[in-house]
């Protein structure tokens, strides 16, 4: 790249200062920046003004400016809904679940992918736990009915032509958390591990030297240089897990969810579906989108902060 400096920008030039020469020369890098900053601007910054008819009666038909103002009442609302209490419990206790069984596998995936040395069986093994990552949830329910359904799934008529009575999983509220945990580890394992992967792949590999001539075996040199060259990463991950601990994953838990499950599946996100979109009750459903905003950030910053005082590393 040209990196000299025009004649107006130099030091006798009138806006030659220190500041607007490093901007000319690295104009064009500013400019490939645009398209992120407007997509971020655009898309997650100008709908945050959407926050305000948390605390609106809102009317679609009047909008923000002319619908009325009513303080805390939705919060009110939603606080004191029968509902509340089922659903957030329910939305704890799945994203701990997530954050508990769906991280261990990746790392378990990527140190063991580590130490294959036939090169052909480990792209083998990729392609297989990678695939399941770009199937949608809907193909997966699908997958999921074609074998516990309760009257034609394979593993429910195999069941029962055992004689041993009748299965309906699909239904049945201690199976819910459990088919979902399942589900998403299928899913999500293969692709989880490729960040993993890459920082076991940054590691010194001269640690693994020494280690070797200090007469360390494979799994001193996982124990002492592979987990502890990944620890800031795990950590990474782990605090943004714990930020989006509100989030259950809708797509799925909505796709999966049925009548007889709601006492162990219906979460905060299905319940706004349900309250904004087919009741048209927007202010409530904005004011518990705030709440979980302000709880998830409360828990990034409380997480990151106990990072940095145990651990020494953080987000920031």
């Amino acid at each position: 790249m040209n990196r000299e400096v025009p004649a107006f920008l130099s030091r006798r030039g009138i806006t030659g200062s220190r500041l607007n020469r490093r901007l000319y020369i690295s104009r064009w890098y500013y400019l490939m920046m645009v398209p992120g900053l407007l997509y971020y601007l655009l898309f997650h910054y100008l709908p945050m003004g959407g926050l305000l008819i948390a605390f609106q009666d809102y009317n679609l038909m009047e909008g923000i400016w002319g619908s009325a103002w009513v303080g805390f009442n939705n919060f009110i609302v939603l606080f004191e809904s029968p509902d509340f209490w089922v659903i957030l419990r329910n939305t704890l206790v799945i994203s701990l679940y997530r954050i508990l069984f769906t991280m261990t596998p990746d790392i378990i995936l990527a140190l063991l992918l580590n130490e294959v040395r036939i090169r052909w069986f480990k792209q083998m093994v990729q392609s297989i736990t990678y695939g399941p990552f770009f199937l949608s949830w809907v193909i997966i329910y699908g997958l999921v009915f074609a074998f516990l359904a309760p009257e034609a799934g394979l593993i429910s008529s195999w069941y029962r032509d055992m004689g041993w009575g009748t299965l309906n999983l699909m239904t049945d509220k201690d199976w819910f958390r459990p088919i979902l945990i399942i589900t998403d580890v299928w899913k999500s394992t293969g692709y989880g591990s490729i960040i993993y992967l890459a920082a076991i792949a940054s590691i010194n590999p001269e640690l693994y030297e020494a280690a070797v001539a200090d007469g360390a075996g494979r799994w001193r040199q996982l124990w002492h240089i592979t987990l502890p060259g990944i620890r800031n990463v795990i950590i990474l991950l782990l605090i943004l897990r714990i930020g989006h601990i509100m989030d259950a994953g809708f797509e799925q838990v909505y796709i999966f969810l049925n009548a007889r499950v709601y006492e162990t599946g219906d979460i905060i996100d299905t319940w706004v579906y349900r309250r904004g979109i087919e009741q048209l009750d927007f202010s409530v459903a904005a004011a518990v989108g705030f709440f979980k905003s302000a709880i998830g950030l409360t828990l990034v910053l409380g997480a990151n902060y106990i990072a940095k005082r145990t651990n020494g590393s953080g987000i920031w």
